[in-house]
C-alpha cells in the first residue's frame, strides 16, 4: 500500500469543533509550522488562536464544503461529530481518524460490542433501546445480582446522561428518567481503580503508547490523573496491547483514549474496557508538560502523515482538572512554583465545565 506524502509545513489542519481540545490541536500544529482552521457550531476557545474558522451546523453541507476547500486534511476533537458530516467531508478531503471510529463510539450498545468481538473484556451490558426491552434488561440484571448503571447510548459525558440502578425494579423508572431514549444497561463493577491507555497509531500502521495513568473521578468527571499508575509490568503491557488490538481494528489513524477499569493483578480478568475515546483525551493532559512531545503534537503527527514522535516520559506527573470555579484561584495556582498550569480562556465559569487544568511535575526515579 503506497501512503499518502506526509503534509508539509504551511498546510492547513482542518479541525472538527472549538473546544479546548482544539484549541491545544491548533497550538501544537503552530509549533510544527502548520496553519489550522476550525469548524464549530458555537464560539469555542479554538477560535482564539486558530488562523482561520467557520462556524455553522455540522450538517450544513456546503459550508462543509467550503470547509474541505480551505484545509488539506480534517481532524476532530470530540466523538459526536454527525457521522454524515465525516462522511461527506471524507468524499472530499483526508479525515483521519475515518468515519468507522465515529460510529463506534457515538453509540454505546455499538461500541461495546465492537470491542467485545475483538475478544477483549467489557463489563456485562444489555441494550434497552424502547420500553418494550425494559423486563427483559431487568430479568438480566436479576441474573448479575449486582447493582448496575442505566447510560443514554448516544451523547452523555462526563457523568450525564446516566442513572444508578439498584436493583431491577428500579430499571423502568431509571428509563423513564433518561427520556426513554436508547440506553445501555451495565453491570456495576468493583474495580480497584480506573486507568487510561493514550495511544497514536501512525498512518503506516505503527503505533506508540504513553505511560498508563491512574484516573480518579468524581460525580463523574475526571478530577485527576497520575503517572505512573502502579501497575504491574505484565497489566502494563496488557492494556496497551488492548489498544493496540482496538486501533488496529478501527485503522484508525491519531491519538485514541481507551479507558479501563483494573480490577486487580488477582482477577481472572484484570482489566475491562469502559469506553474509547476516538480524540486526544483528558487523562492525556499530562504529557504537555511531562513529555518531550505531548498527545496533541504527536496527534497533529500522525494525521499530517509525520513519524510519530517520542511517547517517553521524563517525569512523575499528577494532572488535576480545574473545574467551574476552581479556575478563580489562578493568581495563587500562577504563584506555585511546582505548578504547571493551563488556562483555557472560556469566557464562563459553570459548575461541571472544565476551565483549565493544573499539572505537578516530580523527579522520575530510575
Amino acid at each position: 500500500m503506497t501512503l499518502p506524502a506526509p503534509l508539509a509545513p504551511h498546510s492547513v489542519i482542518g479541525i472538527l469543533g472549538g473546544g479546548q481540545l482544539a484549541k491545544m490541536l491548533v497550538q501544537a500544529a503552530a509549533e510544527l509550522g502548520f496553519r489550522a482552521a476550525i469548524y464549530s457550531d458555537d464560539w469555542g476557545p479554538a477560535l482564539d488562536v486558530a488562523g482561520s474558522h467557520l462556524i455553522g451546523p455540522y450538517e450544513n453541507l456546503a459550508r462543509l464544503d467550503e470547509f474541505a476547500r480551505a484545509v488539506d486534511v480534517v481532524t476532530y476533537e470530540f466523538e459526536n461529530v454527525p457521522v454524515v458530516a465525516a462522511e461527506h467531508l471524507a468524499r472530499r478531503v483526508a479525515v483521519r481518524p475515518g468515519p468507522q471510529a465515529l460510529r463506534v463510539a457515538q453509540d454505546r450498545s455499538v461500541e461495546k460490542a465492537f470491542i467485545a468481538g475483538l475478544g477483549i473484556p467489557v463489563a456485562p451490558f444489555v441494550a434497552v433501546r424502547e420500553a418494550s426491552d425494559v423486563a427483559a434488561a431487568a430479568a438480566t440484571m436479576a441474573g448479575w445480582q449486582s447493582p448496575a448503571i442505566l447510560k443514554t447510548a448516544r451523547l452523555g459525558y462526563d457523568g450525564k446522561g446516566q442513572a444508578r440502578v439498584a436493583v431491577p425494579g428500579d430499571l423502568a423508572a431509571a428509563f423513564a428518567g433518561l427520556g426513554s431514549v436508547p440506553a445501555v444497561l451495565e453491570r456495576r463493577i468493583d474495580f480497584a481503580f480506573e486507568i487510561s491507555v493514550i495511544g497514536v497509531r501512525a498512518q503506516d500502521g505503527s503505533l506508540a503508547c504513553y505511560d498508563v495513568p491512574r484516573n480518579t473521578h468524581e460525580g463523574g468527571i475526571l478530577r485527576s490523573s497520575v503517572v505512573p499508575a502502579g501497575l504491574s509490568a505484565a497489566i502494563d503491557a496488557r492494556a496497551r496491547d488492548v489498544a493496540g488490538r482496538i486501533a488496529s481494528a478501527l485503522d484508525y489513524v491519531g491519538v485514541l483514549g481507551v479507558e479501563m477499569f483494573y480490577l486487580g493483578d488477582k482477577s481472572t480478568t484484570p482489566l475491562l474496557v469502559n469506553e474509547i475515546a476516538p480524540r486526544v483525551h483528558n487523562s492525556g493532559h499530562w504529557t504537555m508538560d511531562a513529555c518531550a512531545v505531548s498527545q496533541f503534537e504527536n496527534h497533529i503527527r500522525a494525521v499530517a502523515g509525520w513519524p510519530l514522535g517520542t511517547t517517553a516520559r521524563h517525569s512523575n506527573a499528577e494532572m488535576r482538572n480545574l473545574i467551574g470555579h476552581e479556575a478563580d484561584a489562578w493568581p495563587a495556582l500562577a504563584a506555585d512554583r511546582d505548578l504547571c498550569l493551563h488556562l483555557y480562556g472560556k469566557r464562563e465559569a459553570r459548575q461541571g465545565r472544565k476551565m483549565g487544568h493544573v499539572t505537578r511535575l516530580a523527579p522520575r526515579g530510575p
